[in-house]
């Protein structure tokens, strides 16, 4: 049993003697990233099973393929004859500072802004280099994070275990969990469509979020997804809102407020990605949510843990890689000259399928007892989990992905028509499958 499924069950209260493996060879990486991605997929699998042995009796075999997995852990999506947007903006990446690098994260305009405003450069890559290198990693990272931008100099990982946020974040479980009050419910599930009748309210962002929610629909779950007015992801909705209802709400009126907290209401599942606070100055905070609805399963991530001097900074994988020194060990590995990051963004999808296999355990709990379940994960948790199972040596690489590895299906987008790989697990007669194909954010209202 790989070591990573050991400690995942672990954290998850789950046995890892039911999963199956399947398919050999590893993403380039010096970090087990396959591993990560077969046994967080994994999880999904296991608390499905317990949960469907809780109901029918009988515990189904889970199949995991870990070449799929590894796949889907970039993307899952084949558009024909249409492309999404490129992933990133043209002046997100890594710079030399004066005495080493950083990473500027400006893919959203107001981030991008406020980096461009402390660097006092237009948006164009080489002057932005020429103002970075003149700053001290550290104190650039913090006039950027000041300003409300996102930036993450490039640390190792001893001076991460050092840093206080890294002190902090690495003494909390890999997954936050507190018992809430119960509410009676009923499965409404089979053996096909485990999830069926489980309402998802969904409040999540690129990328970790989406991913838990998209697991949750491809077993049954109705999700519903909400966004704020004007908020765009036109480089990953196509990859995330596969067979999801996406509306939007302005959660600083006092309409958007009444809405959401009638539709939490009649929610099983809330999954949301905000800074730590940011639910709470809106009045909308853990307390709030269980008064309105008491055995609700509330699962949350944010970038850089729950304790500590940064539990509310933004961040995203690719800064958390950096901070923890992820990025690091891989430019040792390469021996390159330059920041060598993961060969996909595993926090980010790591970390969403521990969402959901959480979400799924809190849902077997609660139709067995009756109590709801707040849960919080984080990024820079899961990198600790990654990190310390150790770099590899060597493995063989995956092989190449060929027409086989398509589903038949047909999906037909509002971008234009496309296939989906096929999907990496399977747990007795369920697998993943979804009843709509991507949509457009807002496209739906806001209504169950």
């Amino acid at each position: 049993m790989p070591p990573l499924l050991d400690s995942i069950a672990q954290a998850l209260t789950l046995d890892p003697a039911a999963a199956r493996w399947q398919g050999i060879g590893a993403l380039p990486s010096t970090f087990a990233v396959s591993e990560l991605a077969g046994a967080s997929i994994a999880a999904c699998g296991l608390a499905l099973a317990r949960l469907l042995e809780s109901q029918q009796g009988s515990c189904p075999l889970v199949s995991v393929d870990r070449r799929l997995a590894s796949f889907w852990f970039a993307s899952s999506l084949r558009p024909h004859g249409w492309q999404t947007p490129p992933l990133w903006d043209a002046v997100a990446g890594d710079y030399r500072t004066r005495d080493g690098w950083i990473r500027l994260h400006t893919n959203a305009a107001h981030h991008r802004a406020a980096a461009l405003q402390v660097l006092g450069t237009p948006a164009e890559r080489a002057s932005v280099a020429r103002q970075v290198a003149d700053w001290p990693g550290d104190a650039l990272e913090a006039a950027v994070v000041e300003a409300g931008g996102c930036a993450a100099r490039m640390r190792t990982w001893l001076d991460w275990c050092m840093h206080p946020q890294g002190l902090a974040v690495n003494q909390e479980p890999l997954i936050l969990r507190e018992p809430g009050p119960g509410r009676p419910g009923h499965w409404l599930g089979d053996a096909n469509r485990p999830l069926a009748g489980v309402k998802v309210l969904d409040l999540t962002r690129i990328l970790a979020g989406p991913i838990a929610t998209r697991l949750l629909a491809g077993f049954g779950a109705q999700v519903l997804r909400i966004d704020p007015p004007g908020w765009a992801e036109p480089a990953v909705a196509p990859e995330v809102t596969l067979g999801k209802r996406c509306a939007r709400l302005d959660l600083r009126t006092q309409e958007g407020r009444q809405t959401f907290a009638s539709l939490l209401a009649d929610a099983d599942i809330l999954v949301h990605g905000y800074r730590a606070d940011a639910l709470d100055e809106l009045g909308l905070g853990a307390e709030w949510r269980r008064q309105r609805n008491p055995g609700l399963i509330d699962v949350s991530l944010n970038a850089y843990g729950w304790s500590g001097p940064w539990q509310h900074r933004r961040g995203f994988d690719s800064l958390v890689q950096m901070s923890t020194g992820i990025a690091r060990e891989g430019m040792r590995w390469q021996q390159a000259e330059r920041p060598v990051p993961l060969p996909v963004q595993a926090l980010d999808h790591a970390t969403g399928y521990l969402m959901a296999a959480e979400a799924i355990r809190a849902l077997d709990e609660r139709l067995r007892s009756g109590a709801g379940c707040r849960s919080r994960l984080s990024l820079a948790r899961t990198a600790k989990l990654l990190v310390e199972h150790g770099t590899v040596e060597e493995d063989l690489p995956l092989a190449a992905e060929s027409a086989e590895d398509l589903a038949a299906h047909i999906e037909r987008t509002p971008w234009g028509q496309a296939q989906r790989l096929k999907a990496p697990l399977k747990v007795g007669q369920a697998s993943m499958d979804w009843g709509s194909g991507a949509v457009e954010l807002g496209s739906a209202p806001a209504r169950w």
